[in-house]
């Protein structure tokens, strides 16, 4: 493995380890931890930011991938029930892992790129949705996945203001499926 890989791998072991204290880490630790030269992080990655960013990507790269994937767990299910499950299944990745899905959706929001977490997982609700609504054009699929896939991102990021809103506490798997089922009953008409 090159410096450059090993340092990528030792922040995510470490995000791993810290999850919930990603502040915490150090460019000490992570270097020591790669078994490289502190100067290293800046040269291939600009600064410690810009490579856990990096890492946080590569993490939730592989969640959205296993979710595009899940084919076999809802063989069985309709359309609606099969977007129904991925949205459970979503919202709770991303309040297990909240410190990460949050740096996730932020970066995703401050530097938009085409392939980005966002993208990725528009791309695999896109199909559901249009299962579900067979009846609409590509333009309101597209919009109504778009608008689905960033409501959900604002609900883990204001999960606060939603609970001092409509008391609803979103950290609470029962009513965040419910919260879900409201949610795609009203953007998608289901």
């Amino acid at each position: 493995m090159n410096n450059k890989e090993s340092i990528i791998q030792a922040t995510i072991d470490l995000i791993q380890e810290k999850s919930e204290d990603m502040d915490g880490i150090t460019v000490r630790e992570i270097c020591q931890r790669a078994n490289v030269g502190l100067g290293l992080v800046n040269y291939h990655f600009g600064n410690k930011d810009k490579l856990i960013e990096l890492c946080v990507e590569r993490m939730v790269n592989g969640i959205v991938e296993r979710f595009r994937s899940m084919g076999e767990q809802t063989e069985n299910l309709s359309p609606a029930e099969k977007l129904d499950y991925l949205g459970n299944m979503t919202l709770n990745f991303l309040f297990d892992h909240y410190a990460l899905s949050r740096i996730s959706i932020l970066s995703d929001m401050r530097v938009p790129k085409e392939d980005d977490n966002t993208q990725r997982t528009y791309m695999a609700y896109l199909p559901l949705v249009s299962a579900c609504r067979p009846d609409w054009d590509k333009e309101t699929l597209a919009r109504r996945t778009f608008y689905l896939i960033t409501v959900m991102q604002q609900a883990v990021l204001q999960h606060q203001l939603i609970l001092k809103l409509y008391g609803i506490n979103l950290t609470v798997p029962k009513e965040r499926r419910a919260f879900h089922s409201a949610v795609l009953h009203d953007i998608l008409e289901v």
